[in-house]
């Protein structure tokens, strides 16, 4: 994929922009708390080394590919991470996102994910976005399924089952959502 994105750009009510080194204090709090990790096969709180990773890898995205996962802000603070990424292990571009839990239920999920799909299906010119959930978050399963995502197959991630939802650039673009 030869496209990127711009360094930032703003849906109805976030600013979607690059993540930065200055972004490691939030991703610290964000995943050493619980409700951010409860949904992985080991549900276990991220130490401040991986979540510096995690943003070290979220920058290299960018660096490599010219677009990536966005640090999230609502009013001026940052509430999360989210976007798309290049896939090694599935077929289209892998959508995911982790909002700070005092931010859940305003919306700015199904907002980040509409966001992304534009960018996806826009200037990234994918064919093909998947997200991977877990069955015990229905929240994430409804945000995906209100995009315009259908189940498609369960597969294995991290040793666990991981439910595969897939939306196509044809069905998008069809879409009253698009």
């Amino acid at each position: 994929m030869n496209a990127s994105l711009p360094l930032s750009q703003r849906s109805e009510r976030l600013l979607l922009r690059r993540p930065a080194q200055a972004d490691l204090d939030f991703l610290i709090d964000l995943f050493s708390r619980w409700e951010p990790v409860a949904h992985r096969p080991d549900p276990v709180a991220d130490t401040p080394q991986q979540s510096a990773a995690r943003l070290a890898r979220d920058i290299g995205h960018w660096d490599k590919h010219g677009f990536g996962r966005w640090a999230v802000e609502a009013d001026g603070k940052l509430i999360g991470f989210g976007g798309v990424t290049v896939s090694a292990d599935f077929d289209g571009l892998n959508l995911s996102y982790h909002l700070h839990p005092e931010s859940w239920g305003h919306g700015y999920a199904t907002e980040l994910v509409a966001a992304a799909l534009q960018a996806a299906f826009g200037p990234l010119h994918a064919d093909r976005v998947i997200g991977l959930v877990r069955a015990a978050n229905p929240a994430s399963r409804r945000v995906l399924e209100k995009c315009g995502f259908t189940f498609e197959q369960e597969v294995m991630l991290h040793g666990a089952p991981t439910m595969l939802f897939a939306l196509a650039r044809p069905r998008w673009i069809s879409s009253p959502a698009a």
